[in-house]
C-alpha cells in the first residue's frame, strides 16, 4: 500500500454573509441508485437536475456502514472511535451535541430543525428549535386515523419548517429520510406509495454482476453462512429472480418518491426566493447490496456498502464547476466541517473531517486525501454481524475481523470486484506487514 499524501487544510473564505443550509440524508441508497450516476432504470429527476446545476461527488464513501453511527459521524465530523455512537439507542451527551453541526449553527443564531429518521438515540426537542423525529415504518397513521406515507410526512413537515422559520435568522434544515430503508418486519418489505407505480409499469432491473456463486464463495465463512444477517435478509429480499423483480421494483419506487419530496423542497427553497443563499447537500447514510456477492443490506467494508452519492448545490460555486464532478475520497465525516464554515465559523479541532467546499471553490484544490479508516461495531453477536475494520485507499484495500483473526488485503486496481484475497499469498507478505502497520496507526489516530 502507498503512503498517503497528507491532506493540507486549505479553505474558501468564509462568505460575507452566513449561508442557509439543508442537508438531505437518505436512507440505505448507493452511490449508483440515481440517474445521475448512470442508472437508467431508477427515477430521479430531482436530483439529476440538482447534480446538473451543482457539484457531484463520485468518490464519496462513509466510514461505518450502518445508520446509527453514519448520522453520528454526519453531526460531529468524528470516527465512531471518538464520537462513540456504536450501539442503537445510545444518545449524543449534551455536550456532544453542542460540538455537532447544528448544535454550533444553532448557538450562532440559526434556526435548526430537524426531520425524519434521527436514530442517534432517541432526539431531544432542546437540541432544536423545530423537531419532529420518527422512523421505521413506510405507512403512520394520522390522529384523524387515515395514513400518510412516511416520504409524505418528511416533505410535509420539512415545507412546514420552511414556511414557518423567523425571516429575519439564517437558517438549518437537517431532513433523514427513512426510505428507501426496507421495514424489516414486513413481509414485503418496501411498501411505496400508489402514484410511483406507473413509472415501473414494464420494467425489468438487471441482475448484479456480482450475484454469482463465485462472489458468494469468495466471501469469509463467517460472512456466506446462513447464520450472518447478510444471508438472512438476501433470503428475505432476493433469493429468486422473481422476488428480486419485485423488491428491487419496490426499493428503486421508494427512491423516486424521495426524489420527488426533494424536489418540492428545492421549490419551496426557490419560492421564497432563498435558494441563492443556501446551500444544499444530499448525501447516503452508507450504501447497500443488492444481492452483490449473495448479500442483503450493508455493513461490511466492500464497495457497495461503502460507497453512497453525494451532490452539492452550493451559491457560491463558480459557474466554471456548476454540473461537474469531483473524484476526491471525500467522506462523511466532512459534513460537519463543510456546514460550519458555510456557516461563516471556525470548525472545531475535535472534528476529524475536512471541508470540502476547497474542491470547488478554489481555483487551484488542495492536496486531498488518498486514504481513510473504515470501522465497524459488533451488531447483537459476531455470528449475526461481526466487527470490521480497514484502511482504504484507491487502489488497495486491507480490512482486519478481530472476532475472527481475519485479514483480507485485495488490488483494488486488479480486482475491483473484491475477490482475491492477497493475504493468503505468501507474495505479498511485505504488503500485508505494512496494511497492519498501518491499520494501527489509524486505530490511534481515529480516536
Amino acid at each position: 500500500m502507498v503512503a498517503a499524501a497528507a491532506a493540507v487544510r486549505q479553505a474558501p473564505q468564509a462568505p460575507a454573509r452566513p449561508l442557509n443550509v439543508v442537508v438531505i440524508v437518505i436512507d440505505d441508497i448507493r452511490w449508483d441508485s440515481i440517474g445521475a450516476a448512470g442508472n437508467r432504470i431508477v427515477r430521479t429527476p430531482r436530483i439529476d437536475q440538482l447534480s446538473a446545476q451543482g457539484i457531484r461527488f463520485v468518490q464519496a464513501r462513509v466510514t461505518t456502514s450502518i445508520c446509527m453511527v453514519s448520522r453520528a459521524t454526519l453531526f460531529s465530523g468524528q470516527y465512531m472511535s471518538r464520537h462513540g455512537i456504536d450501539r442503537f439507542g445510545l444518545p449524543f451527551t449534551p455536550e456532544a451535541v453542542a460540538r455537532t453541526y447544528p448544535g454550533l449553527l444553532r448557538a450562532a443564531g440559526y434556526w435548526t430543525g430537524y426531520v425524519g429518521k434521527y436514530d442517534v438515540g432517541p432526539a431531544r426537542p432542546a437540541d432544536f428549535d423545530f423537531l419532529r423525529a420518527y422512523h421505521g415504518r413506510h405507512w403512520l397513521t394520522e390522529p384523524d386515523g387515515s395514513r400518510v406515507h412516511v416520504t409524505e410526512q418528511n416533505a410535509r413537515d420539512a415545507l412546514e419548517f420552511l414556511q414557518k422559520r423567523p425571516r429575519d435568522r439564517p437558517f438549518l434544515l437537517s431532513v433523514g429520510f427513512f426510505a428507501p430503508h426496507a421495514e424489516d418486519n414486513a413481509p414485503e418489505q418496501y411498501l411505496p406509495q400508489d402514484w410511483s407505480r406507473p413509472l415501473y409499469a414494464g420494467v425489468t432491473v438487471p441482475p448484479s454482476a456480482l450475484a454469482t456463486e463465485r462472489h458468494l464463495q469468495s466471501l469469509p465463512t463467517f460472512l456466506s453462512n446462513s447464520a450472518n444477517e447478510g444471508r438472512v435478509r438476501f433470503n428475505w429480499r432476493f433469493d429468486t429472480p422473481a422476488r428480486y423483480q419485485e423488491y428491487m421494483t419496490r426499493y428503486y419506487r421508494l427512491v423516486t418518491e424521495v426524489d420527488a419530496a426533494i424536489g418540492r423542497i428545492v421549490d419551496e427553497l426557490k419560492a421564497q426566493q432563498v435558494d441563492q443563499r443556501t446551500l444544499v447537500a444530499v448525501i447516503g447514510d452508507n450504501g447497500y447490496f443488492h444481492g452483490d456477492r449473495g448479500l442483503a443490506d450493508k455493513w461490511y467494508p466492500y464497495e457497495q456498502a461503502l460507497r453512497v452519492p453525494l451532490i452539492v448545490w452550493d451559491p457560491r460555486a463558480p459557474a466554471r464547476t456548476r454540473g461537474t464532478t469531483r473524484d476526491q475520497l471525500v467522506l462523511n465525516l466532512d459534513i460537519a466541517p463543510t456546514v460550519v464554515a458555510a456557516a461563516g465559523l471556525s470548525v472545531p479541532a475535535t472534528m476529524q473531517g475536512q471541508d470540502f467546499s476547497a474542491l470547488y471553490l478554489l481555483e487551484q484544490a488542495p492536496v486531498w486525501r488518498e486514504e481513510f479508516f473504515y470501522e465497524h461495531p459488533t451488531i447483537t453477536s459476531r455470528d449475526r454481524i461481526p466487527s470490521s475494520q480497514g484502511v482504504i485507499q484507491r487502489d488497495w484495500k486491507y480490512v482486519y475481523w478481530p472476532e475472527f483473526e481475519y485479514e483480507q488485503l485485495f488490488d483494488l486496481t486488479k480486482d475491483p470486484d473484491e475477490i482475491r484475497n492477497l493475504v493468503l499469498e505468501p507474495a505479498f507478505e511485505k504488503e500485508r506487514a505494512a496494511a497492519r502497520t498501518k491499520l494501527a496507526e489509524w486505530r490511534a489516530r481515529a480516536r
